[in-house]
């Protein structure tokens, strides 16, 4: 899953989605005994295993576009603000500030406590340096445009530091969650090239300790850490990219968390072994799943042969048969959770003769009765490219083969594992469809997946959306701060782009995360259930993983 920026988003448990496999019969014995109900005091130690279908891409955090890097980078790094567990704006890195000449103007006042995990202080020069590495343009970063609103960057002393902008902006506050880098350590670096990557330093609640490719991340707890010791010694990310094996990892407590698909969510935990071993969460993802068409290709740059294709799948089909109903309906880049979400836009009704007399409206007819529709002696045949380790976007994948090819239109469908996705076909722009999904951050604005400006490689408009209401309509919310005033914008921001079908637009699914029951303190909230992690902690009788 691709991350939008906002970096202000809290921590959140990595959801991949996965499918498949046995039953187990009882918790491993050295939790025997145990009843789960009764907390022990927070004590540290033990480590938490994770598990993902994908390995991180890079540990820098400008650079790093995946949510499997976020997941690392979220707990290496630390950013100015981040929300809290009720989606309110406070400080991290930043103890306070000043907003100033009516939002044209943020003083941050920094934390003096904070220290590099190599000893080094953190210092105003810091956030300098990475402001200045985002509006680099030899840096390949997604995350620049932001920064791009800045006039003026001053260090008026070691802690503090004033942002002038050139014209009201009104995810500036929200922009400074973006997380910040050592100076000290990447000045002179080359940011698309350095061995940093792979081996980082943040001011965040865990220190980096091992990277094996393509098979686990290792961190270690920070003692020092300025928000306070996390009771977990050790977080350990394994790579597993068969979803049936991770599975099995699961039901033998050789992994703590993973996010489950909706048939280990309904049926395969639903046991005596789960229910005793684990606990179940069920919340609405801020995400969604898209077939998204490169534009470039000229089948897919008249409007009506995208909407043909929306009337030609079933949506509903797609949410029943492949999110077993944990999950709706998507309409457009917004989730119903999003105060700029417009409720008034409609899914299109599944229409499959209507798609056809689109479809030949723009050419595409059946000329020599093989019973796929032709234009220009062409065939109407594309490919799906998605990842490797979702199975919910592979069966997806054939339900929208198996429609489309009743209207004349044939799919293959091509999995290719997850770096070689990122780095040979999405960068480089070598794709006809792909099924993927974005992870949204709370701030609607959607300017660097949909603006016409950010169609460079490692950016996040790869399929090469351009119009310029729409172009419009994102730099108009930006310079809005009243959030009525803003939701109208995106409301018509909605309608424009669910009129256009740059996307397919999906589903928008429940995020599904299961976590072990010796993990304490893990407290679900409108930020989800990772804000507080570093608060989650093992009694001692029950920690599994010593030192």
């Amino acid at each position: 899953m691709h991350i939008l920026k906002k970096f202000i988003r809290p921590l959140e448990i990595s959801a991949a989605f996965f499918f498949l496999v046995t039953l187990s019969l009882g918790c491993s014995s050295y939790l025997s005994g145990v009843d789960y109900n009764i907390d022990g005091p927070p004590s540290y130690g033990d480590a938490i295993v994770e598990a993902s279908i994908a390995d991180a891409t890079t540990l820098i955090p400008i650079v790093a576009s995946d949510s499997a890097s976020h997941s690392i980078c979220a707990l290496v790094y630390n950013g100015l603000v981040k929300y809290d567990k009720d989606l309110n704006i406070v400080g991290e890195l930043a103890e306070g500030w000043d907003i100033e000449e009516g939002g044209l103007v943020i003083v941050f006042h920094l934390r003096k406590d904070v220290r590099w995990h190599d000893g080094k202080p953190f210092t105003a020069e810091d956030v300098k340096f990475t402001y200045e590495r985002l509006i680099d343009p030899k840096v390949r970063t997604p995350y620049g445009g932001d920064f791009l609103k800045i006039r003026s960057l001053d260090v008026l002393d070691p802690y503090t530091v004033k942002v002038r902008y050139k014209e009201p902006f009104s995810p500036a506050l929200s922009s400074w969650g973006m997380w910040i880098m050592p100076k000290h350590l990447l000045e002179g670096e080359d940011l698309n090239t350095t061995s940093y990557g792979r081996r980082p330093v943040g001011t965040g609640p865990y220190k980096f300790s091992r990277w094996k490719t393509g098979e686990r991340i290792d961190l270690v707890s920070n003692k020092d850490y300025f928000d306070g010791r996390p009771f977990i010694d050790r977080y350990i990310y394994r790579i597993i990219p068969d979803a049936a094996t991770m599975f099995l990892e699961l039901e033998t407590e050789g992994i703590d968390m993973m996010g489950l698909d909706p048939l280990q969510y309904r049926r395969q935990t639903d046991n005596r072994f789960f229910k005793s071993c684990y606990n179940k969460f069920r919340y609405p993802s801020f995400g969604y799943t898209y077939l998204g068409y490169n534009l470039l290709d000229k089948k897919f740059k008249d409007k009506r042969v995208r909407k043909a294709l929306n009337l030609a799948v079933n949506k509903s089909e797609l949410i029943d048969g492949v999110l077993m109903g944990l999950g709706e309906v998507c309409t457009g880049p917004f989730v119903p959770e999003s105060w700029a979400y417009n409720k008034d836009i409609r899914p299109s009704a599944y229409d499959p003769k209507a798609a056809e007399m689109l479809l030949a409206e723009a050419g595409w007819i059946d000329t020599d009765g093989d019973g796929l529709l032709d234009k220009d002696g062409e065939p109407f045949s594309f490919t799906i490219l998605t990842n490797q380790g979702n199975d919910l976007r592979r069966r997806a994948a054939v339900i929208i083969q198996h429609r489309l090819s009743e209207i004349g239109v044939k799919v293959k469908i091509k999995v290719v594992e997850w770096s070689v996705f990122l780095t040979e076909f999405i960068n480089k722009k070598r794709f006809e469809t792909i099924l993927l999904a974005w992870g949204l951050g709370r701030d609607p604005d959607c300017y660097d997946i949909w603006h016409s400006s950010k169609t460079r490689q490692g950016e996040f408009n790869f399929i090469g959306y351009k119009n310029n209401e729409v172009d419009r309509l994102l730099e108009e919310g930006r310079r809005v701060f009243d959030q009525q005033r803003r939701a109208q914008i995106y409301h018509k921001v909605q309608k424009i782009l669910y009129e256009d079908q740059p996307y397919m637009f999906l589903w928008v699914a429940d995020s599904l995360p299961i976590v072990h029951k010796r993990f304490k303190n893990v407290k679900p909230a409108p930020a989800g259930i990772g804000y507080n992690f570093i608060r989650w902690y093992v009694p001692k009788d029950q920690q599994k993983y010593k030192q």
